[in-house]
């Protein structure tokens, strides 16, 4: 089956990227699932308190505005329920493909077309848009003796609801952003916590709390109101960017970091734990008002010595003692600079995106790759933040892709990529504007460098540069292929088949 757009992932990405075609008319595209509804990591990460960090009324799509949430910071019910309203409301769902993990995604020179094969069969598309998103695949450790534990044992994005923690001797591993969140609820009903951690975490209190009703309802007649709050949040965000190039700046929110922990925590020792020694947001900085209260409890305890081994019914940590446990929950988060769709995509000559970044993934403008045509990347490299909402990252490269396929359409260019020089600049650009930044010389290893020692996560500057920048597509960036005459900048050129026409 041939389809014009294949979408892979019905996340905030793919879906924003599918409601954006229907509305500039583009009715031929397919969205692969794997699973069996959409709502990427706000379907699977069904953890006790999972909740979002940006606040509500900016972590939506512009496009479909959501006038009725219920907390500043809504929590993963609220925001699934929205993205299967989007789905439903923007017809989108006659578009899916449940159940069709796209297993290999193979461009043809000879048919100038993507090969997909998925486990629901074979397709093909002119244009491959990968919206599978960065916190997509959990990571579990492999760590000595793991498989010969026989209690329970799961990954925080993959809940086990059938178990019941009351009473139960519980092993955490790891202090991110999840685990901060899922341990202030389970701490409440186990017997004992034993939180392994190895590095901690910057953690500032979240303001959160309920909207009143009387706010949906304004909201709802007066949508201005309601994007003005979202603009007036937005800009609050932005303007801790500055921060991250300049730590010097972080010294007030540290503070503030530090008094959000001794608050709840009296014992001097076990402040020393929790006490980051980097700067701060080296590392994700997280938010919760929750977490130290409960980390101060009498059945938790921090463990600080690592893991030595995994026994059937304990762990011994790094100095030999152990520790029964009948459960062990992995917080040790995904792997975003080493994505497993990129060993599922070939470009030219059969090259996997893979073997192309060489573990350190590089795209143009965060989107699109050299030797890989017609290739968008929602969610790429370098399209990160540590201080705003990555949604309207994803707005911008949705705009991108759209102006690519306005462009195809009217210049009669069927093929397009990069140019290897257009590609080399934008990154050589994020790589210096990234020295000095507190990611670079924070003194951490975070999720954010990959293992070449780049910062192929997060972006260098603020969202609205990376707006400005992406969101216009640019032909001169790009090399293509066409079927017939094409006229740029009022030059003819000739009709071209397997070769390529610089613009």
């Amino acid at each position: 089956m041939h389809t014009r757009i294949a979408i892979i992932g019905s996340g905030f990405a793919g879906l924003g990227a599918a409601i954006r075609l229907k509305r500039d008319g583009i009715d031929d595209f397919l969205v692969f699932e794997r699973a069996c509804d959409v709502g990427g990591t706000w379907r699977d990460n069904t953890y006790p308190g999972c909740a979002c960090d940006v606040e509500s009324h900016l972590y939506s799509l512009s496009f479909a505005l959501e006038p009725g949430w219920t907390r500043r910071f809504s929590r993963q019910p609220e925001i699934w329920a929205y993205l299967q309203r989007c789905a439903r409301e923007f017809a989108i769902l006659p578009h899916v493909r449940f159940k069709h993990e796209v297993q290999s995604a193979q461009w043809s020179d000879r048919a100038r077309r993507w090969e997909l094969d998925t486990t629901g069969g074979s397709f093909t598309a002119d244009v491959l848009v990968v919206a599978a998103g960065p916190l997509s695949d959990p990571i579990t450790p492999d760590l000595p003796g793991l498989s010969r534990f026989e209690g329970r044992a799961f990954h925080s994005a993959q809940w086990d609801h059938g178990i019941d923690l009351r009473g139960r001797h519980v092993a955490v591993i790891g202090t991110g952003a999840s685990a901060i969140q899922f341990i202030p609820e389970i701490q409440k009903r186990v017997a004992a916590l034993h939180l392994f951690q190895r590095t901690p975490a910057w953690v500032l209190p979240r303001p959160d709390g309920r909207i009143p009703a009387s706010h949906q309802r304004l909201y709802r007649r007066l949508p201005i109101l309601q994007r003005a709050t979202r603009l007036a949040i937005y800009l609050f965000r932005e303007s801790f960017v500055v921060t991250f190039a300049h730590p010097a700046l972080m010294r007030p929110a540290r503070r503030l970091a530090l008094w959000n922990m001794t608050r709840s925590i009296a014992d001097p020792a076990l402040r020393a734990r929790l006490t980051p020694a980097y700067a701060m947001g080296c590392k994700r900085i997280l938010l919760s008002s929750e977490y130290y209260p409960a980390v101060a409890q009498s059945n938790v305890e921090v463990v600080t010595t690592g893991i030595r081994e995994i026994r059937p019914h304990a762990i011994v940590d790094g100095e030999g003692m152990e520790r029964t446990v009948d459960t062990i929950i992995f917080a040790t988060g995904f792997r975003p600079t080493d994505p497993p769709i990129a060993r599922a995509i070939r470009g030219r000559k059969g090259l996997l995106l893979a073997d192309a970044w060489q573990g350190s993934p590089k795209a143009h403008r965060g989107s699109t790759v050299s030797g890989f045509p017609n290739l968008f990347i929602l969610l790429g490299p370098n399209t990160g933040l540590g201080h705003n909402s990555v949604v309207y990252m994803t707005e911008a490269q949705i705009d991108h892709l759209l102006g690519a396929l306005r462009y195809m359409q009217t210049s009669g260019v069927r093929v397009i990529e990069p140019t290897p020089d257009a590609q080399g600049r934008w990154v050589n650009a994020i790589d210096r504007r990234m020295r000095g930044t507190v990611w670079m010389t924070g003194g951490c290893a975070s999720w954010y460098v990959d293992r070449t020692g780049r910062n192929s996560t997060l972006g260098p500057g603020s969202s609205w540069s990376f707006y400005r920048r992406v969101s216009r597509f640019r032909p001169a960036d790009y090399q293509s292929t066409a079927d017939t005459a094409v006229t740029v900048g009022g030059a003819g050129l000739a009709t071209l088949h397997e070769s390529f026409m610089p613009h």
